[in-house]
């Protein structure tokens, strides 16, 4: 008769389960708990305290961890291994199943301790799956509930399991393990030590208004754990993508936390997020989220084509943001991704007009506006959820690179004037806005500004100024009087020179150049106002 284990958190299935396995001739050991649920349902099952001899002790902590277990699942098929055990008086054991506790769920849980974390962090669990995948030739191991169905079938079909089915299921426990244990290391790594605080890394869009005191200041810098020796990091796949980038190319979207969803939020109309999708809404939501005034971004090819605030003076509502970060590049705009960081109500709708928008993402909706939105055919809209990640990781040939986010610098109050001309405080305002809206594209990146809003934008060139050039080109005649910001420093004055041009009249940058006295006097020959930074936001 052969026997299986029992041992699981989650009873969902367990029972049904149990009784394929018990018309088939199977007969059961089992935990305590798992134990009293098979009891309570009629089906007979030894209990493994029972069973060892030794009865559960520091508070359930210690139940399986006993030779009689593990030398009955680690037995060989060979006859000296079976000899031995039957020698002791233990007994072969055939499957194991087994889920984990829910480690990933409790600390996904904001009122979670840590007391109640570390008792999540099964032990006894995970040395019985390791066990068992280890002897995967001659044990079954299952560690879902997901597997019942499958492998009760096979065993209605066959009576017993293929070697490539045994094998599977031993991948699947093995990764499992995996996930679990990366789980428990980025938690240990990200230093959740404090009792029922909610997970550091993540500042929504209201927080970040509080946070950022300073009309200059990106948003309030997150502090980071230390960088890891070893890198963990699992995921739980939300979903199949209907491809890539490209439709030959396969794609899954994965989430951090079980049972995670599209930008951790909620998807309140249209069809499925497509891979480009999720990409241009994280940009978008990124960048907006920057932001402490009502603002807005467009986005088309993780790049903004549109950014706009709304402060005191030009118009304080966040649909007056929404027209100008339009208005810097209708036809960019066309089909982009729109993020605000506000809720989205009815005038924002109409700040809309007739544009066509594949995402529309903000921290809620009104009711009107949801109305109005449902008439738009093919628009997704979509609530992202409140966290923001501390780091990055980005794959490459044979590894991984890791960086902390690009979230903030220096005040502009602390920024070094270093022109004869000194920038005007409307100037300075919009310097720091160009100068944040500049964070979130990719460079060399150039941004013209004029009353909070972008006129035009210069991305993803491989000089400079070419895409001060191209800013120019879109700002056209709003460039007179606007400011511009500059991602990095300026290599040769050209740009300067470029941008004098088209009738900027005051700049932000990093400095850092060796050229940096040429690049001044450029802007000194044109009567422009220069102030340096001191940090620079590539975005490659």
């Amino acid at each position: 008769m052969p026997i299986a284990i029992l041992s699981v958190y989650e009873k969902t299935g367990l029972i049904e389960f149990a009784r394929g396995l018990s018309g088939l001739g199977w007969s059961f050991l089992a935990s305590g708990g798992t134990a009293g649920a098979l009891r309570a349902a009629g089906i007979e099952v030894e209990e493994v305290a029972a069973y060892t001899g030794a009865r559960e002790i520091l508070g359930g902590r210690v139940k399986t961890l006993h030779p009689a277990i593990h030398a009955g699942i680690l037995a060989r098929s060979s006859g000296s291994d079976l000899t031995e055990i039957a020698d002791l008086g233990y007994k072969a054991v055939d499957m194991v199943v087994v889920d984990l506790y829910p480690f990933e769920k409790t600390i996904a849980d904001p009122a979670s301790t840590r007391q109640e974390i570390i008792e999540k962090i099964d032990i006894g669990g995970v040395a019985l799956l390791r066990a068992a995948a280890k002897n995967h030739e001659r044990v079954a191991v299952l560690s879902s509930t997901e597997q019942y169905a499958s492998v009760l079938s096979e065993l209605k079909r066959s009576a017993s399991l293929s070697a490539a089915t045994l094998r599977h299921l031993a991948r699947q426990a093995f990764e499992r393990t995996s996930s679990y244990d990366a789980a428990i290391a980025a938690w240990f790594a990200a230093g959740e030590a404090v009792a029922g605080e909610k997970t550091s890394g993540g500042v929504a869009p209201q927080a970040a208004a509080k946070a950022d005191a300073d009309e200059g200041s990106a948003m309030t810098a997150i502090e980071s754990p230390p960088i890891p020796e070893m890198l963990s990091f699992s995921g739980w796949k939300v979903q199949n993508l209907r491809y890539g980038e490209n439709p030959h190319q396969r794609a899954a979207l994965y989430s951090a936390k079980p049972g995670g969803a599209p930008m951790a939020g909620r998807l309140l109309q249209g069809k499925e997020l497509s891979y480009n999708n999720i990409l241009d809404l994280d940009a978008a939501w990124q960048a907006v989220c920057r932001f402490r005034n009502p603002a807005a971004v467009v986005v088309k090819h993780l790049t903004p084509c549109g950014i706009a605030e709304a402060r005191d003076g030009l118009g304080a509502s966040l649909a007056t943001a929404l027209s100008k970060a339009i208005a810097c590049d209708p036809i960019s705009a066309f089909g982009g991704i729109i993020a605000v960081n506000r809720p989205f109500d009815e005038e924002c709708v109409k700040a809309l007009g007739e544009l066509f928008a594949e995402c529309i993402a903000a921290p809620g909706f009104s009711s009107e506006a949801e109305a109005l939105l449902a008439k738009k055919k093919n628009l997704r809209v979509l609530i992202p959820g409140e966290e923001r990640p501390s780091f990055e990781i980005r794959s490459v040939l044979g590894g991984f690179l890791r960086q902390d986010i690009d979230l903030g610098d220096p005040p502009a109050s602390e920024w070094k004037v270093v022109s004869a001309r000194a920038p005007t405080e409307e100037e300075l305002q919009d310097l720091a806005f160009a100068w944040k809206a500049c964070m979130s594209v990719k460079s060399n990146a150039i941004v013209f500004a004029k009353a909070g809003a972008t006129v035009g934008i210069g991305a993803g060139q491989p000089n400079r100024v070419d895409s001060v050039r191209i800013a120019a080109r879109h700002a056209g005649e709003k460039a007179r009087g606007a400011v511009m910001a500059s991602d990095a420093f300026f290599p040769f004055p050209d740009s300067v020179e470029e941008a004098a041009a088209a009738g900027i009249r005051a700049i932000a940058q990093p400095g850092g150049s060796i050229r940096d006295k040429e690049s001044l006097a450029a802007a000194d020959k044109a009567g422009m106002a220069m102030v340096l930074t001191g940090v620079r936001h590539f975005r490659h």
